[in-house]
């Protein structure tokens, strides 16, 4: 005789907000480190190559916890997991702050790391507590947010290490973490969890995951330099294939996978993905050259912004991808992820295309700027509601983190393309990059954006894809 569970206990908007309010302080707390890099190479005496090394320790952590999270989320109740994962994050935070070195930052970094599983864990939440529809907005609100927080982070980084200290810039998001955790702790009801797979932890296939994610990243960190070290490159690329195919070959044969290449099948599982790298890879791009574009001296082609300038030029785009998430939520709701897609494919398409033509004025890239945080985040947010609600409920943690690692990894692929460009068009004996490397940069990511409308016309027309 089989025993129906017994119903959720639903959330109000307070319990949605303190979701919210979480994702808003994680996503802050992922992104000061980028906009604070040559400060901290300056206090902490670090080499370009271990400035590398911390921008990207994060993005490798994050994206090897976000399919365990998912998985034990779906297996042992969202809100269980996600409050011992910010725990974690919180203990990252303070060891960031209070790291007098590079080693021990690093550490504090490998802990932050966990902060990326907290979405799949609140899209399984909202799935479990909230109907359909609503579901849906809720889940548009939380990505939404968490897009915001980066943008704040990214602002109010610079600011903060200059005004008060680098040990503030960690700080301060962390107190909102602790906050937001309690205030999710006490207002989210805990979700029943699915006993229905009991199978252990994949440990081999993650072992073999976290290989492909660092030789990866160290393939994209040496790739500008492949004229100078190609015998090292090489064999690195030969190692990431041979990870790549005992890595499949392990979760094809796992009674348990990390990650379930069957899932990974389903075309609207790997449609998000697609869509999630090509969407990332293009927007990465933008967000790594508009703000060196600001800073070029005013005597070359550029404006000679300070920091502080190109915090404020970059609030529209803040405000524009905070926004982003509700509207896609809405839009997804009433249109379906096909229509909201589209539509964000093709403003980003426009947006980088006219940067690239047009950016002789500081409000050329305030607005462009702005509209890229838009479409970037109407489209990551539409795939991530589409995969979230989708798939069967237990199944919402797993299928929303394979979007999530993609979405690392286009952004990290999106960070190097573009660093790679502007080292190739900085003439020798200069440190300005010539202006042509920007103008490619932004039709390269602008013709990588448009392959995602290839995706979205196969796409099922409706709210479910």
């Amino acid at each position: 005789m089989t025993t129906t569970p017994a119903a959720p206990v639903g959330i109000g908007k307070a319990a949605v907000g303190a979701l919210g309010m979480l994702a808003l302080a994680t996503g802050a707390l992922e992104s000061v480190v980028t906009p604070t890099l040559p400060l901290l190479q300056r206090e902490l005496d670090m080499s370009p190559a271990e400035g590398a090394l911390l921008s990207i320790v994060l993005l490798i952590t994050g994206a090897l916890v976000t399919p365990i999270a998912g998985k034990f989320g779906d297996r042992y109740g969202g809100k269980r997991v996600l409050i011992r994962l910010m725990a974690v994050v919180s203990v990252g935070g303070v060891v960031s702050a209070m790291a007098p070195n590079l080693p021990v930052l690093l550490a504090g970094q490998v802990l932050q790391g966990a902060m990326v599983g907290a979405l799949p864990l609140s899209f399984i939440v909202a799935r479990k507590h909230l109907p359909a529809g609503a579901s849906k907005v809720a889940i548009g609100v939380v990505s939404g947010l968490f897009v915001g927080g980066g943008m704040a982070g990214t602002l109010s980084a610079g600011p903060v290490a200059e005004e008060l200290s680098r040990q503030w810039m960690f700080a301060l998001p962390t107190i909102a973490v602790i906050v937001a955790t309690v205030s999710v702790n006490w207002l989210v009801p805990h979700d029943p969890p699915d006993r229905s797979d009991e199978a252990g932890v994949d440990w081999p296939g993650l072992v073999l995951l976290s290989g492909v994610l660092v030789t990866l990243m160290l393939v994209l960190a040496l790739a500008p330099d492949i004229a100078s070290q190609p015998l090292v490159l090489g064999a690195l690329v030969v190692l990431l294939g041979a990870l790549v195919a005992g890595w499949v070959a392990v979760e094809r044969r796992a009674a348990s996978p990390m990650i379930d290449l069957r899932m990974l099948a389903r075309p609207v599982v790997w449609k998000s993905c697609v869509l999630t790298f090509v969407v990332c890879v293009g927007t990465s791009v933008a967000v790594f050259l508009v703000p060196q574009l600001f800073a070029v001296p005013i005597g070359a082609y550029g404006f000679g912004a300070t920091a502080t300038e190109i915090g404020f030029f970059l609030l529209p785009g803040a405000v524009a991808a905070s926004l982003a998430g509700p509207i896609a939520g809405i839009g997804v709701r009433r249109l379906g992820s096909r229509a909201v897609v589209t539509t964000g494919a093709v403003v980003l398409v426009v947006a980088l295309i006219t940067v690239a033509a047009e950016h002789s004025e500081i409000w050329h890239l305030v607005v462009g700027k702005a509209l890229i945080a838009l479409a970037n985040g109407l489209c990551v947010t539409a795939m991530m509601t589409s995969i979230a609600t989708s798939v069967a409920s237990n199944e919402t943690g797993i299928a929303s983190s394979l979007v999530l690692v993609t979405r690392v990894v286009g952004y990290a692929v999106g960070s190097q393309l573009s660093g790679a460009l502007l080292s190739a068009g900085t003439p020798p004996g200069s440190d300005v990059p010539a202006e042509s490397a920007f103008v490619i940069g932004f039709v390269v990511a602008g013709a990588v954006t448009a392959l995602s409308l290839l995706v979205t016309r196969t796409m099922r027309k409706g709210v479910n894809e």
